[in-house]
C-alpha cells in the first residue's frame, strides 16, 4: 500500500463556536484534509442505539455507567473515521478533534509519527503530560513512549490502517466510551503509544465547553466519583498485568 496520509477532522455541525478552530486545523494540518461531520448521539432512534449498544458487559472490568448520548455520539464519530481510513484506502490517519490547535512542535511529532505509525498502530497527540512510561522511538527532540496505563482522551491520534481494521471488528457492539475502550489494551491487542511533545493542545474551553458532559447533583457526582476511582484501579491492575 502507498504511503497515504490524511488529516480528517471530527466536528460536530451544531458546535458553531467551534467553527473557526476548525478552519485553523484546515490549514494547520501537514497532510490533506477534510471535515467529518460527527455523530450525533441524541438524535438517534432507540433502534440505532439498540442495535450498537451492548446489553451486557463486553470485557473486564466491566465498565461502571450507562454511555449517555454525547458518549455515544463520539464513539460513533470515531468509528466513521476508522471506516473512512479503511474505504479510502488510507495508510493512516491523523484524527482530530475540533476542540484542539496544533502549536509549536506539532509538525516535527507528526513527522515522527508517520514513520512509526504502521509498527505501532495508534499513536495519541495527548493534551496533558503523559505519566509513567517507556520510550519505545527516539528522535531529535521528539520521542513515543508507551504509557503503562494509556491516557484518556481522543483529542487527537494517528491511526494505521491495519488498527483501524481491528477496531472496527471489535466494536460492532460497545459498552464504554471510546477513549476508555482504547484503554483496554489487553481486550483490543493495540498498546496505545504517545508521541512526546504532541505540540497539541486543548481549547475546549475557548471554543465553547464540552458537547458530551452532562450536569449531575452533587450526590451522584459523589457516587459516581467513588464508583470510577474503583473502575480506575482495576483498569490500572489490567493494564500492568497485561
Amino acid at each position: 500500500m502507498a504511503e497515504r496520509i490524511e488529516t480528517l477532522i471530527i466536528h460536530l455541525a451544531r458546535a458553531t463556536g467551534r467553527r473557526g478552530q476548525v478552519d485553523r486545523l484546515l490549514s494547520d494540518t501537514p497532510y490533506p484534509a477534510r471535515v467529518i461531520d460527527a455523530v450525533e448521539g441524541s438524535v438517534l432512534s432507540a433502534e440505532q442505539q439498540d442495535r450498537v449498544l451492548a446489553d451486557h458487559p463486553l470485557f473486564k472490568p466491566r465498565y461502571p455507567f450507562p454511555l449517555n448520548a454525547g458518549e455515544l455520539g463520539c464513539f460513533l464519530s470515531h468509528r466513521t473515521v476508522w471506516q473512512m481510513i479503511v474505504d479510502q484506502g488510507l495508510s493512516a490517519a491523523l484524527v482530530l478533534e475540533d476542540d484542539v490547535a496544533l502549536v509549536d512542535g506539532f509538525d516535527r511529532a507528526a513527522t515522527f509519527a508517520a514513520q512509526h505509525v504502521n509498527t505501532l498502530g495508534y499513536i495519541q497527540f495527548q493534551v496533558r503530560p503523559v505519566p509513567e512510561c517507556k520510550t519505545v522511538a527516539r528522535g531529535e527532540n521528539v520521542s513515543i513512549v508507551q504509557p503503562k496505563v494509556t491516557p484518556l482522551r481522543t483529542s487527537a491520534q494517528m491511526v494505521s490502517n491495519a488498527a483501524a481494521v481491528r477496531l472496527l471488528a471489535l466494536t460492532k457492539q460497545v459498552d464504554r466510551p471510546v477513549d476508555t475502550f482504547l484503554q483496554s489494551h489487553w481486550h483490543t491487542g493495540l498498546q496505545l503509544a504517545c508521541v512526546v511533545p504532541s505540540g497539541v493542545e486543548d481549547r475546549t474551553a475557548q471554543s465553547g465547553g464540552s458537547t458530551i458532559s452532562t450536569r449531575k447533583p452533587i450526590a451522584e457526582k459523589m457516587k459516581r466519583e467513588w464508583m470510577r476511582a474503583r473502575y480506575r484501579a482495576a483498569v490500572k491492575g489490567r493494564s500492568r498485568n497485561g
